[in-house]
């Protein structure tokens, strides 16, 4: 899955779908790898089926500059998108800019919180198409949740990673993320890091079955 060609015409002209250039015609099944959070070069790295990296996301650290902006980027080092935390948001809301942000540059898309109260979805919006809206359901916290359009179809999906050789469940620092065709596979990659964040401002590590809830 080639990433590194995204642009703003690209990305919408078919709303998040991929161009022609980037899409993937079958559903591409990615590894994310997330890495300690008290090392140097810490972050996420992602590998498609064959073993190679497709994003990587470095500097993911404990240091309070980096809690409130990320940047996602491909194998070279280009970046992708940058997340940036709205403050003050009861909502926990994260907006995203294509490529490197920069002074005046408007958001594309924002992440928010459903509710402030108790467990809920994750709904996504598309500034440049308000008719366009994405909710990510499920745990992400037990690895397990669903990115949903308008129309409530799977456009992506978070698991827990099965070792194939061993059959054994691996931890939640490695898990697949499963993009279909036709969904931007770096978008899909973007929310994930925002879907993490939130999981951690909450809190919530627990060890307990899946559930259907998004902590």
């Amino acid at each position: 899955m080639k990433v590194s060609s995204i642009d703003d015409s690209k990305f919408f002209h078919k709303g998040v779908g991929i161009a022609s250039s980037t899409a993937a015609a079958t559903t591409t099944h990615l590894t994310v790898m997330k890495t300690s959070l008290f090392f140097a070069g810490d972050g996420f790295t992602v590998y498609d089926c064959y073993g190679r990296l497709v994003f990587r996301v470095d500097s993911y650290g404990p240091d309070s500059r980096y809690k409130d902006e990320l940047v996602l980027m491909d194998p070279h080092g280009r970046c992708l998108f940058t997340l940036r935390r709205k403050r003050p948001s009861l909502h926990q809301r994260w907006e995203g800019y294509l490529h490197e942000r920069i002074n005046g540059q408007r958001p594309v898309f924002g992440v928010r919180r459903s509710s402030v109260i108790g467990r809920s979805s994750v709904t996504v919006e598309m500034y440049r198409n308000s008719s366009e809206e994405y909710q990510i359901e499920g745990s992400f916290g037990q690895r397990l949740c669903k990115i949903l359009n308008a129309k409530k179809e799977t456009v992506a999906e978070i698991k827990r990673k099965v070792d194939a050789s061993t059959n054994v469940l691996l931890g939640k620092d490695v898990f697949s993320l499963c993009v279909k065709p036709g969904f931007n596979g770096a978008f899909a990659m973007a929310l994930v890091l925002v879907l993490d964040r939130i999981n951690g401002d909450d809190g919530v590590y627990s060890s307990s079955e899946p559930n259907r809830t998004l902590n």
